[in-house]
């Protein structure tokens, strides 16, 4: 008897917070639209956030090893080996036994998020149609795809690295802000760690050819003229047949937020004792470290001498770089917390700017709840992203650094600017109002449209004896080169 359950979509975030909720929100919408979705992570992961997720949200969450020692630090490098040499047998294992379930619901396709390709290939091996997520918005992924012209044209070496001392101004594509070389998103840590992030990047590249779709987390018109965004893709991007921005915030919606850690919710009662406006929030997000030391304790004493009210979202690890005795001193002007419900926090009255890594979902969340921004990017796409920011959508500053004067101008510039309240408004408006609601709707009925059109429902013959005999042999080297 053929099964009654709704079909599956198996969903393959990077193994990062602001991976994992965007994916999460795509799950939502997936599910409004007739499907389960099904989460893979690591177990690291899984155990954070399948507690949190709400049963009445109904998405499923699976988890497989890392093969990571419990205690080592899951930073980019440990990270990148466990999806390359550890993480593929497991998904192909779970994989092969949700196929082998006639009863358990047909698997329709797998999306992967770009910065996790590794499971690209095991869903080709499994005969399972791939459909491609990138994260953050389309410019960011626009800069990667020009890699090889990058290399042809001689601006960066084999390894990544520019070719010419200082930054060189680079732009691609039409209505784009110029950048510079030194913001390109693997130029993190020591040479060698430039080239390894580099040799990331272009391998993400090569497996994420010839995909179908590319869904993107982003809104339709990045760059304020639809038409010329569609244009500007096709020249960059001619090997994904579909991209289509599905972005919108307000589109998804989960019950309870799947952070990774716990948020101190005691936010909400200071800032309801803070005037209107008056608030200046600080978070640099749960990936890249954000600052040396040295600049931890510049910060701490620019807002101290701005006497503003202020909270800041700072790791117990971090706090270290403070002054002595600073806590004490700024306990009645601001509020230090290690992680804070920052929605509830950006859509609070108090608030009148939020200074910010430019991290993607941060800065959704900003224009979501109509947040002027102070922008210090720290690494990847977030160089893109204040580039944006600043210059295309002017709701925010770019801060050149942490000392007293530069951070009293900077909030005085963001909070004195008229117009630029105005623009978030606007902007907030397009993004969030009903026609970008009606546009991101539409290009989410357009890809299944193309899924219910594509063979992956037709129940394809997937000759899982190969797969399974395949997969054994694959544990039997990863065991025997274990045992050696």
């Amino acid at each position: 008897m053929k099964s009654l359950k709704r079909p599956k979509i198996i969903m393959v975030p990077y193994p990062a917070q602001g991976h994992v909720t965007p994916m999460l929100k795509l799950a939502s919408s997936f599910l409004k639209r007739g499907f389960e979705p099904v989460v893979v992570t690591p177990e690291f992961i899984h155990r954070r956030i399948a507690p949190k997720i709400d049963r009445k949200d109904q998405i499923s969450c699976m988890s497989i090893p890392d093969g990571l020692e419990e205690g080592t630090p899951r930073d980019f490098f440990a990270i990148e080996m466990a999806m390359e040499n550890n993480m593929p047998i497991h998904l192909e294992r779970l994989l092969l036994k949700l196929l082998g379930d006639e009863e358990d619901g047909e698997i329709v396709c797998m999306v992967v998020d770009l910065l996790a390709s590794w499971a690209i290939n095991v869903a080709n091996r499994c005969g399972i149609q791939v459909v491609g997520f990138w994260p953050v918005m389309l410019a960011a992924y626009q800069l990667i795809a020009a890699i090889p012209h990058m290399l042809r044209s001689g601006i960066i070496s084999e390894t990544g690295h520019p070719q010419y001392e200082g930054p060189i101004p680079i732009c691609f594509l039409p209505h784009q802000p110029v950048l510079s070389t030194e913001d390109l998103p693997w130029l993190i840590g020591t040479s060698a760690a430039r080239s390894s992030r580099f040799k990331f990047w272009t391998r993400t590249l090569d497996r994420s050819t010839n995909l179908p779709w590319l869904l993107v987390n982003s809104f339709p018109d990045e760059f304020h003229d639809n038409k010329q965004q569609t244009e500007s893709t096709n020249v960059i991007s001619q090997h994904i047949l579909r991209i289509l921005p599905v972005g919108h915030v307000s589109e998804h919606a989960l019950t309870k937020n799947a952070t990774f850690w716990e948020e101190d919710m005691s936010c909400l009662d200071w800032l309801a004792m803070q005037s209107p406006g008056s608030v200046v929030y600080i978070s640099f997000g749960s990936w890249v470290s954000p600052l040396v030391e040295g600049k931890v304790e510049n910060l701490a004493l620019a807002l101290e001498a701005a006497k503003r009210p202020f909270i800041w979202v700072l790791a117990p690890a971090w706090r270290e770089g403070l002054p002595v005795g600073y806590l004490e001193r700024v306990s009645k002007q601001g509020k230090v917390v290690s992680w804070a419900p920052q929605m509830e926090v950006l859509q609070h009255k108090s608030v009148g700017c939020y200074l910010t890594h430019c991290g993607w979902n941060s800065t959704l969340e900003a224009i979501q709840c109509k947040k002027r921004l102070l922008c210090y990017p720290v690494a990847g796409d977030q160089f893109v992203n204040c580039a944006y920011i600043v210059k295309v959508w002017q709701i925010g500053v770019k801060m050149s650094g942490f000392g007293q004067k530069d951070v009293e101008e900077a909030i005085r510039k963001v909070m004195e600017d008229g117009e630029m309240k105005q623009r978030l408004i606007r902007l907030n408006e397009r993004i969030m109002g009903k026609d970008g609601s009606s546009r991101v709707t539409a290009n989410l009925t357009a890809f299944i449209d193309d899924l219910n059109k594509s063979s992956v429902l037709q129940s394809p013959t997937r000759d899982l004896q190969s797969i399974s005999m395949h997969l054994e042999k694959q544990l039997e080297m990863k065991k025997a080169s274990f045992e050696q």
